[in-house]
C-alpha cells in the first residue's frame, strides 16, 4: 500500500526557490526536466519508502533528484514527510533537519 506523501512548508519553499530559479536561468525545458524528475522520485518514495539510502540523521533519507539537489525526508507510520530540497554545492554544515 502506497503511504501518502506530505511537504513541509520547508520542502515547498525550497521546490519553488529551485524551479524559479531554472525559469530566471535557465530555459523551460530544465524547469518541466526537474518537476518530472521530482515527480519520478516521488512515486517512486511512495511505492517503496526505504528505497533511498538514509542520512546521517537517524530516520531521515536522501534521494538525489539531480547531481545538484537533494530531497531529505522521513517515513513515518502512516505518511511520508517531506522535509527539504537542498542544493549541493552549498556549505554542507548548513544544512538543518
Amino acid at each position: 500500500m502506497a503511504l501518502r506523501i506530505t511537504w513541509t512548508e520547508e520542502a515547498e519553499n525550497t521546490f519553488e526557490a529551485i524551479v524559479l530559479y531554472l525559469q530566471n536561468n535557465w530555459s523551460e525545458k530544465e524547469v518541466q526536466g526537474f518537476v518530472k524528475r521530482v515527480n519520478k522520485v516521488l512515486t517512486l518514495i511512495r511505492e517503496n519508502p526505504n528505497l533511498y539510502r538514509r542520512s546521517k540523521q537517524k530516520g531521515i533519507h536522501e534521494a538525489v533528484v539531480t547531481k545538484h539537489n537533494t530531497l531529505y525526508y522521513q517515513v513515518l507510520e502512516e505518511r511520508i514527510v517531506l522535509i527539504t530540497f537542498w542544493d549541493t554545492r552549498q556549505d554542507p554544515d548548513k544544512l538543518k533537519l
